[in-house]
């Protein structure tokens, strides 16, 4: 018996290679798994590491960075107004900040807008708005029904509407909040009461998969709000600003939302958020709403620059043909690499795997210069730019597909129990 043999290696160990070297980063809370390279710049589609390594990313933060990194369009609107005005305060007016709300309202046919800083706080918002108008319309109804795998942002009201946050570890949740099956009209139907103010959807959810509404569905929520007399809101702080396809997902599916939530994409990157309300729901007063970076003028800058450009003649229309070229090559991969169900609008999708190993392959696709994002253990999500070539769709599958062999290559050493 060999005492000395070395153990069979990890899988990480095999899609990696060798195991990155943990950096010196004791003062910086781990509240999120982060690979061990160092971003230092990017353009475009692509990022660059402190040791000079260019990578394709796919995640583009999580679908923040609407125009890729760094576009000019934004870097000038941003270095333009340092120079003018950073933030006059939230009790002052700005003309970026009013330019901005005037404009998605146009956009989005909305009456009211205000801007926050993240699409959590914008939910936050929302929930209060939809009990500020319950105490003003429906004899102080407060209950808030939304959908389970839903997530709406991880502040505590949010994560009370969530149950797609990776479950709430800072119990007790706030009261006022029930979850129903997603595109489940009877159950939604049969939770409503005298208390409830609304009902709050991700018309596609996000961090489940990008699992999307049915029409019928949809629709029906839309018809079952009006009927009873209660709000409707959508979250789209995912799915908004062109990233499927259409200015709001709720065009697609020809319904309008009483409140909408915007954010991610917004802001092209950095925190911008804003919260929209139409007619009736229209119903905050002084005091009620503040922050102190709230709609200041950089952000607010930024995002008036994201918005022109989104609506530019012909954008959208670019983003729809681009998600369809994206779709066809992920499906093709699917069905290579025997891999399940994919989903998605725009340059929005989601691909179910086989297994468990998204997260495998998340470290495997980093290994071959990719960024991509796993929501759930046998999910991965694709969000590129709006602005993404083809030829870097056609790159990003190449790489993809590498990193398939080698997860799939490190499962069959595991298997094998091949050591090194």
């Amino acid at each position: 018996m060999n005492l000395f043999r070395r153990p069979a290696p990890s899988l990480d160990d095999l899609i990696l290679d060798a195991p990155h070297e943990d950096l010196p980063s004791d003062a910086l809370m781990p509240t999120v798994a982060r690979p061990a390279q160092v971003f230092v710049r990017g353009q475009g589609s692509w990022l660059w590491d402190s040791e000079d390594r260019a990578y394709l990313d796919f995640s583009q933060g999580s679908a923040a960075n609407s125009l890729g990194h760094s576009p000019q369009v934004l870097v000038k609107a941003l270095a333009d107004q340092t120079q003018a005005l950073i933030n006059p305060g939230n009790g002052l007016h700005n003309r970026p900040q009013l330019n901005l709300v005037d404009r998605l309202c146009h956009h989005t046919g909305s009456d009211q807008g205000y801007l926050l800083n993240s699409g959590a706080e914008a939910c936050e918002a929302a929930i209060k708005l939809a009990r500020k108008w319950g105490q003003q319309h429906r004899g102080g109804a407060y209950h808030i029904i939304s959908a389970s795998t839903g997530c709406h942002g991880r502040s505590f009201a949010a994560m009370a509407a969530s149950t797609g946050a990776g479950g709430n570890r800072f119990e007790p949740q706030l009261p006022g909040f029930s979850h129903v099956p997603f595109n489940d009209l009877p159950a939604l139907h049969a939770a409503v009461d005298a208390q409830t103010v609304a009902i709050m959807l991700e018309p596609i959810q996000g961090a489940a998969g990008v699992i999307p509404a049915t029409e019928h569905y949809l629709k029906g929520v839309e018809r079952l709000c009006r009927e009873l007399g209660i709000l409707l809101i959508l979250d789209e702080v995912h799915t908004g600003i062109g990233r499927c396809g259409t200015l709001l997902v709720e065009q697609q599916y020809g319904v309008r939302a009483d409140i909408i939530t915007l954010g991610k994409g917004l802001g092209g990157g950095v925190p911008l958020a804003a919260l929209l309300a139409r007619g009736k729901a229209c119903c905050f007063e002084v005091g009620e709403l503040d922050g102190t970076h709230h709609g200041n003028a950089l952000m607010a800058a930024a995002g008036e620059a994201v918005l022109k450009t989104v609506v530019v003649e012909g954008f959208l229309e670019q983003v729809r043909e681009s998600g369809l070229y994206l779709g066809e090559g992920l499906a093709r991969l699917a069905y290579r690499y025997d891999h399940g169900q994919l989903r998605g609008h725009g340059l929005m999708w989601g691909l179910t795997l086989s297994d468990d190993s998204a997260d495998a392959v998340v470290k495997a696709a980093l290994h071959e210069g990719l960024i991509l994002n796993a929501p759930q253990p046998n999910c991965l999500r694709f969000t590129p730019a709006l602005t993404v070539s083809k030829s870097n769709i056609d790159e990003m599958l190449l790489r993809l597909a590498r990193a398939f062999s080698r997860v799939r290559t490190a499962q069959l050493q595991c298997r094998k129990g091949i050591a090194v």
